[in-house]
């Protein structure tokens, strides 16, 4: 049997074992491939059901002032609300002044309170509200498109009573046609550029997170069930059994991150079906956009491998990896907010970082020479170095005498 085969070999036997149980398909199927589209689907369903629900309910505001006029109460009762009007406290020392109607706001006797006042032909008002109560916050949106509707109303009035056209006096600029005529991107550049912002990053997290407990389970799980020295004692060598594990990780992991992001396109499509298109990516970009996924996950693997079997318990590895995922959060997160458009050349050159910045400017279907052929020799480097590493601790004799 050849090397290939039987790397391939021990890759299949990991996989089958650690697919066996059912709960493994439900973590590495069922949540990858439901999460995005519950997430953009269902969320959005229940907010809306939320926000009508909160729209149609009748709220209870208190109108305080001695000057209000009748068209004002009347656009606020046909807010669904329930108005009630009283004189103006004269010891206010500011319409803001909240003293006196705390305990009204607090116990939900009116759900907010507009005062208004009119000096000199200008109306000053203040709306006293709860902002921790969903209601009183409803309740203050109504009266301030209210508010605002009423108040392009007397403006108009007044432009039109000093004999001046109102929209050339309120618009004195005006856009010329639709603004999507302007933009010369095309579709394929705008998918690109939004897709930018989300494939990197679920690619990165659920690598990361992926990876754990196959990485866990096939090194130092092995080596509690007993079964790690049996397999030992095959005609292989450690090289190849590393290889092999390697292997079944990284098509583990695949699966899963590709269901991920398969959702995520799901359910960014479902809502943005209007204007979301296929990315405009050239050959270039696909095979170099495969290689930063081959040098990402090349990198997560073999480190989680090595760390998980230098570990003398399944306990000691959990401990071990679990902050390194958390830690990769910082670059990912780094990643997103860096500017593409005048990005500095040493951003290339940081681990993890520069192929996460890659995979955004391929997306993006822009190929600079100088920043691609950075972030391949870094990345062809840490690779190295992560799978010698790997390697030396596959080829400790401890593995075998020691399963504590």
């Amino acid at each position: 049997m050849s090397s290939r085969k039987r790397i391939v070999t021990v890759a299949k036997k990991e996989i089958i074992e650690f697919v066996r149980d059912w709960r493994t398909i439900v973590a590495l199927v069922l949540i990858p491939l439901l999460l995005f589209p519950l997430l953009f689907i269902a969320f959005p369903v229940v907010m809306q059901n939320e926000a009508t629900e909160l729209e149609q309910k009748t709220v209870d505001i208190l109108i305080q002032s001695n000057d209000i006029e009748d068209l004002l109460v009347d656009l606020l009762e046909n807010q669904t609300a329930l108005v009630t009007v009283m004189t103006l406290d004269e010891n206010l020392t500011t319409l803001s002044d909240a003293d006196n109607d705390t305990v009204e706001l607090r116990n939900l006797e009116y759900d907010a309170i507009l005062r208004m006042e009119l000096r000199n032909d200008t109306w000053y008002y203040a709306i006293l509200h709860l902002s921790t109560s969903e209601q009183s916050n409803e309740a203050r949106g109504r009266i301030l498109d209210v508010l605002i509707d009423w108040e392009d109303d007397l403006r108009s009035q007044r432009i039109e009573s000093a004999g001046l056209d109102v929209e050339s006096t309120l618009d004195p600029l005006q856009w010329d046609g639709p603004i999507s005529d302007a933009d010369v991107a095309t579709k394929g550049e705008q998918a690109g550029m939004l897709l930018s912002l989300f494939i990197p990053f679920v690619l990165a997290i659920w690598t990361a997170s992926a990876a754990v407990q196959p990485a866990i389970d096939m090194t130092v799980g092995e080596r509690e069930r007993g079964t790690l020295e049996s397999l030992l004692s095959l005609p292989l060598t450690r090289t190849e059994l590393l290889l092999g594990k390697w292997l079944a990780v990284v098509s583990i992991t695949a699966v899963g991150v590709t269901l991920q992001i398969g959702g995520l396109l799901f359910g960014i499509a479902y809502l943005a079906s209007d204007f979301i298109d296929v990315p405009s990516l050239s050959f270039a970009a696909i095979v170099l956009l495969a290689l930063a996924v081959g040098f990402y996950g090349t990198m997560i693997v073999a480190l989680y491998l090595a760390l998980a079997m230098r570990s003398k318990s399944v306990k000691e590895a959990g401990s071990v990896l679990t902050p390194i995922t958390l830690a990769m959060i910082m670059p990912i997160l780094l990643t997103q907010f860096i500017n593409l458009d005048d990005v500095e050349m040493f951003w290339f050159g940081v681990p993890f970082v520069n192929v996460l910045l890659g995979l955004r400017e391929l997306l993006l279907n822009r190929i600079i020479i100088e920043h691609v052929i950075v972030w391949v020799l870094v990345s062809s480097l840490i690779c190295l170095l992560t799978v010698r590493y790997a390697a030396k601790q596959f080829h400790r004799e401890d593995i075998i005498t020691t399963k504590s």
